[in-house]
């Protein structure tokens, strides 16, 4: 258990070190302003670099899909792909591992039961569990058939954020938030005909002049 913990860590990490990865991308340098009842109005302008420049986050998506790795080939972090087949492959090997254990003790279980025909349908029953107990033979094969199967759900889990922190990242790479940029607000009457008096507050983000 401890071991799938640590898995789920290390993606976790992983995640969050893509997504503070992502926001450092520099690439626009746009103003944006939000809108309530006392009057903000929403207004944009497009300073942002072609998006032809950055990988298509659909694209990355399939990608990651038909490959583990290779959306984050894509978006030139090549350096999470050890972590991502680090990842799979342990857990992979660790189902490996808790399956022949589950096949050793079902199988002592199925030979040593008197109820059971003496057919080794499952095998023979391997040399270490010989003496075994019947109702201890079944308590190890039922943990180590239920531990096997969580674990084929954190494998699907590990892919699954794969594939997410690719497509998030692939995102986040078109958003300017470097320190270069400023703030400015203004403030003005906003009258309009049918609706009640108020004022209008404008949020400018825009890349300071060097």
């Amino acid at each position: 258990m401890s071991f799938l913990k640590r898995s789920l860590s290390l993606f976790g990490v992983l995640f969050f070190i893509n997504v503070a990865n992502g926001c450092s991308q520099t690439s626009t340098g746009n103003f944006f302003s939000t809108s309530s009842a006392v009057g903000y109005t929403a207004a944009a302008a497009d300073t942002t670099i072609p998006a032809q420049t950055f990988p298509d986050p659909s694209d990355v998506l399939y990608k990651s899909l038909i490959l583990p790795g290779w959306g984050q080939v894509v978006n030139k972090q090549t350096w999470k792909v050890p972590i991502v087949y680090g990842l799979l492959a342990g857990l992979t090997g660790y189902s490996i591992y808790l399956t022949k254990k589950y096949h050793d003790y079902r199988a002592a279980f199925y030979n040593i039961n008197d109820q059971t025909p003496d057919d080794e349908r499952f095998g023979p029953t391997p040399g270490y569990l010989q003496n075994g107990n019947l109702s201890s033979l079944q308590s190890n094969r039922d943990f180590f058939r239920n531990r096997r199967d969580f674990i084929y759900v954190t494998i699907a889990l590990a892919y699954g954020l794969n594939v997410i922190d690719a497509y998030v990242f692939a995102h986040l790479r078109s958003f300017d938030v470097s320190e270069d940029l400023s703030l400015r607000t203004t403030l003005k009457p906003n009258v309009l005909a049918h609706t009640s008096p108020g004022f209008t507050l404008q949020v400018q983000l825009f890349n300071k002049q060097k």
